[in-house]
């Protein structure tokens, strides 16, 4: 919550990220509290403001990776189909088999070539949420096929219910819990996928606040100034840390219903 609220205040936190009237590699001090990078601009002000841009990003490859990953897990489920699930299922198998960040890779790279100077964060956004979607969908999937296994579903359709019956109103539901914990999860690895394709220049221009690419900047002064480098890293360690102990907490909170 500190730090949504730190990111948020933004604008009357801290001054101009882009601001290089200051001396380059200051250390932190009264008027630069985590100092200066290379191009004398303000650590904290630019923490601030690449943090609205790091989570901007992080929160929308999470939805396109749950909400795409759920869209699919129910569609191979929804069918009593001879084909769709199986050929669905490995399609998402294929898509597993290659690395999270190297598919993200591949997808925002396709993303550069086909739009050339107008990629960014949008595009890398959505390269890290189609990465994630196959790992929700398959476990979207492999929560609603254990749930058929219980014997409320067998009495709901010996009484008539529909497939999609059973599926919206009673698989969907009790499967929530699992779905909503994995959801947290999936936000706090699109953080790092999305910080991670920063870090190799692929979320916009060196000028542009965004935590992966200050630590990108950060590695040429790091034996001279590592505080450049510090607060980025630590931003990002404590948004997926608290995202980690915030699907701990859901898990706990579940559990004892």
């Amino acid at each position: 919550m500190t730090i949504i609220l730190g990111v948020t205040a933004a604008p009357w936190l801290a001054g101009d990220p882009l601001d290089t009237s200051r001396a380059a590699l200051q250390p932190p001090g009264a008027l630069t509290p985590l100092g200066t990078d290379l191009l004398g601009r303000d650590v904290w002000s630019r923490l601030l403001w690449g943090g609205r841009r790091t989570l901007g990003m992080g929160v929308m490859a999470g939805a396109v990776a749950v909400g795409l990953g759920l869209a699919v897990g129910l569609a191979a489920g929804l069918p009593r189909s001879r084909w769709l699930a199986p050929v669905l299922l490995r399609v998402i198998d294929a898509l597993l088999a290659f690395p999270g960040l190297l598919l993200a890779l591949l997808l925002v790279t396709i993303a550069v070539g086909q739009y050339g100077a107008r990629a960014g964060p949008w595009p890398v956004a959505l390269a890290v949420g189609l990465s994630g979607a196959p790992g929700f969908a398959r476990l979207t999937y492999g929560v609603l096929h254990a749930l058929e296994q219980r014997p409320w579903v067998e009495a709901a359709e010996a009484i008539g219910a529909t497939r999609r019956r059973v599926l919206l109103v009673h698989l969907l539901p009790n499967a929530g819990a699992a779905l909503l914990v994995y959801a947290t999860l999936q936000l706090g690895w699109s953080l790092l996928g999305v910080t991670g394709l920063a870090f190799l220049g692929l979320a916009g221009g060196p000028t542009i606040p965004e935590w992966g690419s200050m630590l990108a900047e950060a590695r040429l002064a790091l034996p001279a100034a590592p505080w450049v480098a510090t607060a980025p890293a630590a931003a990002i360690t404590a948004t997926v840390f608290s995202v980690n102990v915030l699907g701990d907490a859901l898990v706990d909170r579940l559990a004892n219903r």
